[in-house]
């Protein structure tokens, strides 16, 4: 119950940092961090509950974001790195990166908890 209830409050707190704070891209990383040391649940578990609210809302931010445009800009963005013109491949290469720094800030608070 608690490994749920961490990934949707990451999501939920992520995704609030992100559109009412006035505060750096980055700031999602302290809420994960603090959210990993209020639910206590196993180093892995907290990675994956990092990794899976944080990697889940911003692929489907950028599914959002890049629909609603008609994919011209991700394609675009696509070309100049080295994915193939693929907007989808953008896409999981943006989830991953918000997966791997949302998982190792729970990752971090978990281990910054006191052992029970």
């Amino acid at each position: 119950m608690k490994f749920i209830l961490s990934i949707v409050l990451v999501g939920l707190v992520t995704y609030a940092i992100g559109i009412y704070g006035n505060l750096p891209w980055w700031s999602f990383v302290v809420t994960n961090l603090i959210i990993a040391i209020a639910l206590p649940i196993k180093p892995l578990q907290s990675f994956i509950a990092g990794a899976l609210g944080v990697g889940a809302l911003w692929a489907g931010l950028a599914f959002g974001i890049d629909l609603a445009n008609n994919h011209i800009l991700s394609t675009k963005v696509a070309q100049i790195l080295p994915l193939g013109g693929s907007y989808i491949a953008l896409i999981a290469v943006t989830a991953f990166v918000g997966a791997l720094l949302g998982g190792l800030a729970s990752l971090t608070g978990s281990f910054v908890r006191k052992p029970e």
